[in-house]
């Protein structure tokens, strides 16, 4: 639960210093959103939620 929670609060550290330091690209990035196909985005999402595993794995092995 510890390492859950850790991952958490990095997960909001890195979101908050995005709105922090650069709030106009991440405006722009919520524009642009709408006119990316769904396909993309889900592929997209599946890329990334596999580095993370990847990197959690190396990490942790």
């Amino acid at each position: 639960m510890s390492d859950f929670l850790t991952g958490i609060a990095f997960f909001l550290i890195i979101e908050g210093l995005v709105y922090a330091l650069a709030p106009l690209v991440l405006v722009e990035m919520a524009k642009r959103l709408p006119h990316i196909p769904e396909q993309q985005l889900r592929l997209f999402g599946l890329v990334s939620v596999a580095i993370g595993v990847a990197l959690v794995w190396m990490v942790r092995g």
